[in-house]
């Protein structure tokens, strides 16, 4: 029966920096890239703007 003094203020708050933690991971997972994924992403964009912005139509070749 002597299972020690327990602070509730204490218990409380690591029971919520678990929780905490614990929605971290699951959005880390669902959502986190790594930094090759985020740098490959980002030169597809843009290679894709480069090559959007080369067939543009300036007012010197509607004429």
């Amino acid at each position: 029966m002597t299972g020690g003094v327990v602070n509730l203020r204490q218990a409380r708050k690591a029971r919520e920096r678990a929780a905490k933690k614990a929605q971290g991971d699951e959005n880390a997972a669902r959502f986190g890239r790594t930094r090759g994924q985020k740098a490959r992403e980002e030169l597809d964009a843009t290679r894709a703007r480069d090559a959007l912005d080369g067939h543009r139509r300036t007012p010197d070749d509607e004429a």
